[in-house]
């Protein structure tokens, strides 16, 4: 098979499209041939040489796809070679063939294309497992999304809209915040214009924000601290603005709030398969019924995985960026 291979520890340059060994299904796994895959800021942090995949990941960057299982191996059920999936993949992705866990295989929504069902898994098993399992997010609630014009940020906007919560984004352009707005955004903020902090307490007549999702980490911890509503939920799932941040712990404690950071990709393997048939059941549907719609800014051939990296690094983008196979 063909896979995107990282030469040396760089800039998008150092992304190849190689041949390298088919991967063989083990005990519990199956091996998809890729559709389509998409590109997360985890990969370029790998691809730099920040993100190491996890021991007996796949090496290849790729966080999930789309496909067709093209073998089975021993234990597994309910998959069958032919059968179209998409995938929440511990790496591997920018390949025409990945090994999966099968648990980490999910269906492809009702109505949904194949290519199109790539920009699904990873955005979807993040944010339903931030703010809905994490942190309980709820009817009323209001939900603050930084990063409101990218993948995890366009999903989440729709997500807190179907569960009946009033939505609050931060993004860098009057564009991308029209496109929040579409999606069902009603808080409107362009950070590089005005405080988060201030813009959502107006909104909200004081109450601020009950669950936030926050791709910045240190350089908003304080501030999203302070937008916090009593009893919310800080939910820090990317380093964008630097791991080592100060916290008010008595702040904390005055709002009796909580902060979680998480990750995804390290989760173990049962934990992962527990997100995804939750999300297959709780999430599919609502796509399916054209509530949660997916958010394509453009689709790129996988062999030119470079050039969608340079892409996601300028933050061109609204939404997914796909790499076809």
């Amino acid at each position: 098979m063909r896979a995107v291979v990282v030469t040396e520890f760089g800039g998008p340059e150092v992304l190849q499209w190689r041949e390298v060994p088919d991967p063989v299904a083990g005990p519990g796994d199956v091996v998809v041939r890729v559709t389509a895959s998409a590109v997360n800021r985890a990969d370029l942090l790998q691809r730099q040489g920040f993100y190491p995949p996890p021991a007996g990941a796949p090496e290849y960057p790729g966080l999930e796809c789309s496909g067709i299982v093209d073998s089975v191996g021993e234990d597994v059920v309910g998959w069958s070679v032919g059968d179209a999936c998409t995938a929440l993949l511990t790496g591997g992705g920018y390949a025409e063939l990945v090994v999966v866990p099968a648990g980490q295989l999910m269906p492809v929504p009702d109505g949904v294309g194949l290519l199109e069902a790539a920009a699904l898994p990873e955005v979807a098993c993040t944010v339903w497992s931030n703010v809905v399992i994490d942190a309980g997010l709820s009817a009323g609630d209001v939900l603050l999304v930084h990063g409101g014009g990218g993948g995890i940020g366009t999903f989440a906007i729709q997500a807190g809209v179907a569960l009946g919560a009033r939505v609050a984004v931060t993004a860098g352009s009057p564009e991308k915040l029209a496109r929040c707005r579409q999606l069902g955004a009603e808080i409107l903020v362009d950070y590089t214009q005005e405080d988060f902090v201030d813009a959502v307490r107006r909104a909200t007549d004081g109450h601020g924000a009950d669950v936030v999702l926050d791709n910045m980490g240190a350089a908003y911890l304080p501030r999203n601290v302070d937008v916090l509503a009593v009893g919310g939920r800080l939910q820090v799932i990317g380093l964008q603005g630097g791991a080592k941040g100060e916290l008010d712990l008595g702040r904390l404690m005055a709002k009796r709030a909580q902060v979680r950071g998480t990750t995804l990709r390290a989760r173990p393997v049962d934990e992962k398969a527990a997100i995804c048939a939750r999300v297959a059941a709780e999430v599919w549907p609502l796509v399916s019924a054209g509530r949660i719609r997916t958010v394509i800014d453009r689709v790129i051939a996988m062999s030119d995985a470079a050039e969608a990296h340079r892409v996601m690094a300028a933050s061109e983008h609204v939404g997914k960026v796909l790499l076809a196979v």
